[in-house]
């Protein structure tokens, strides 16, 4: 009995100490990626505020390379957080950010080429390259472009389609909640109505009158009577006091 009992409370030991590890090492692959992230981040933000001080600051060559690059990375980046986040709420888009994926291998060569053109010496064998790189930079941001655009229009259909058909639903639940107008009677019921009322005698109309009256129950609208209510909040009348 007291070798099981041991033996239990071994396992568990073992149990708990192999959930605290476990956990212990997620912790630290997130935070780990937490800080992968935040350096990413930092990188890519002091990336682009050097390329657009180059882009303005240079002329020539190294301008036009920076500038190239700036565009390419900023186009991607902007298509790439748009399908993402669209992608969640509309399963179709997981086609598009799969042709997207494709695309970013020709963007990540072309910026690989950019940068590593940054450091050629000769600037007129650069400057000569200038035009073909134009033209790749804005094929591939041109796609972006497309697909960030198409996936902004779609859900921009998608939120009108829906608000049309939440206003047609509010406008029938308004229609509904007044269910207490009356329609206009027809001009026919109208006169027919009258000539009976004009047929009758003058008491029995009266009597008429005073046994509707007096049988009717209260109308939607009408509020009850105030006396005959009690609610929580007022305070009971006090009984008066005998003597």
């Amino acid at each position: 009995m007291e070798a099981a009992i041991l033996t239990i409370l071994a396992l568990l030991f073992f149990a708990f100490v192999a959930l605290g590890v476990y956990a212990t090492v997620k912790v630290t692959k997130a935070a780990k990626r937490g800080v992968d992230r935040t350096v990413n981040q930092a990188r890519r933000t002091v990336e682009d505020t050097t390329l657009r001080a180059k882009s303005f600051g240079q002329a020539g060559a190294a301008g036009e390379l920076a500038r190239l690059r700036l565009s390419l990375r900023t186009s991607m980046r902007a298509t790439q957080e748009a399908l993402q986040a669209g992608v969640g709420q509309d399963a179709s888009l997981k086609e598009s950010l799969d042709l997207f994926n494709r695309l970013s291998a020709h963007g990540l060569e072309l910026d690989a080429d950019l940068k590593s053109l940054e450091r050629e010496p000769d600037r007129a064998w650069v400057a000569g390259q200038l035009p073909e790189l134009a033209a790749r930079t804005e094929r591939i941001t041109g796609s972006a472009d497309a697909l960030r655009r198409a996936a902004r229009d779609r859900a921009l259909r998608f939120a009108e389609d829906d608000l049309s058909t939440l206003s047609a639903q509010i406008d029938v639940e308004a229609g509904a909640l007044r269910h207490w107008t009356d329609p206009e009677p027809a001009p026919g019921a109208t006169a027919a109505a009258g000539a009976e009322e004009r047929g009758r005698p003058a008491g029995a109309t009266d009597r008429a009158a005073d046994t509707e009256k007096a049988g009717s129950e209260p109308s939607a609208i009408t509020g009850p009577d105030p006396r005959l209510t009690a609610y929580p909040w007022e305070k009971s009348a006090r009984p008066e006091t005998t003597t």
